[in-house]
């Protein structure tokens, strides 16, 4: 799969394609149902299967904090679209500058000139351009009077669900991981480069890796049992607490993984860790004793859940 990132990338050979533009955040089942249709027609039309998406997602920018928990960081979904047979990954830069563009431009600029797209896949409630003035019906009438195709994804479904990252988000958020799995068609999974901390959980006699969350808003929370592995290696099962540690007062939300029955250096590495069951909510303890004591429980937890899980 090719990656162009920013629209300042985008080349002559890049025009003419099937196109389909979201956030795909999670790359879940109702992702996967619109994107197998659409690299089904590319491969009719003998054009690439082309997906735009935004960094960051339009909602982190406007809303902060108070944007929706992102599911997936662009690598992941990166890996995710590559699996589905996406051709081309457009990644556009979403910041205030192109909010402000013109839903007219947004068209006659990218769509028609520079991506010269012939079948459009989209939502019938994608909203675009300057104060979101552009809408599915616009779109619609611009393929008529381009000679490009526009088909909503609404007629794709899972069952008969239509499943979307809200539910996902509600699902992780419950702490609900089978559901999240069964919405996904993925195990959910967390990554990062692992970075030295504070050594707590060493002198608790609990290492961890430590692995820093790129995100504004983190989508779980709470202590799990989980499996981790980077490229090339085993997996390997372990405890893993997802917060702000309040009982030492942490200020930033971090993934601390204790690993079973590992002793080898892998700070530096990128590793993926999915989350396989949820064991409690994080909460304060009135003291380090009361700390340890809970995590020997939560390993003892950990152990058994993944024992019942084939992985």
């Amino acid at each position: 799969m090719e990656l162009i990132r920013g629209i300042h990338n985008i080349q002559a050979h890049h025009r003419g394609c099937v196109l389909t533009i979201g956030n795909f955040d999670g790359v879940h089942r109702g992702h996967a149902e619109v994107i197998t249709n659409l690299v089904k027609k590319a491969r009719q039309l003998g054009l690439p299967a082309t997906l735009m998406t935004f960094e960051p997602q339009p909602q982190e920018l406007f809303a902060g904090q108070n944007a929706p928990a992102r599911i997936s960081l662009l690598r992941d979904k990166i890996a995710l679209l590559a699996e589905l047979g996406v051709d081309r990954l457009l990644c556009v830069r979403f910041d205030h500058q192109f909010a402000q563009l013109p839903p007219e431009q947004f068209v006659e600029s990218l769509l028609v000139d520079k991506l010269g797209v012939r079948y459009l896949v989209i939502g019938d409630d994608f909203r675009f351009g300057q104060k979101r003035r552009g809408d599915f019906e616009m779109l619609c009438e611009a393929g008529e009077h381009h000679g490009f195709a526009v088909v909503n994804t609404a007629s794709f479904l899972v069952g008969d669900q239509r499943v979307s990252s809200t539910m996902v988000r509600e699902a992780l958020a419950k702490g609900n991981l089978e559901q999240a799995r069964r919405l996904l068609g993925h195990p959910f999974t967390l990554s990062g480069r692992v970075v030295h901390g504070q050594q707590l959980g060493r002198t608790l006699g609990f290492p961890t890796a430590n692995i820093a969350l790129k995100r504004q808003v983190v989508p779980v929370r709470g202590v799990f049992a989980v499996r981790l592995w980077w490229s090339g290696s085993e997996k390997y099962d372990g405890v893993a607490n997802v917060g702000f540690r309040p009982t030492v007062k942490g200020q930033n939300c971090l993934l601390e993984v204790n690993l079973f029955d590992f002793s080898g250096d892998i700070y530096g590495k990128r590793v993926e860790v999915e989350l396989v069951a949820k064991i409690r909510d994080e909460k304060p303890f009135q003291s380090l004793d009361a700390l340890q004591k809970q995590i020997m429980n939560d390993v003892d937890d950990a152990k058994a859940l993944l024992s019942n899980d084939a992985g």
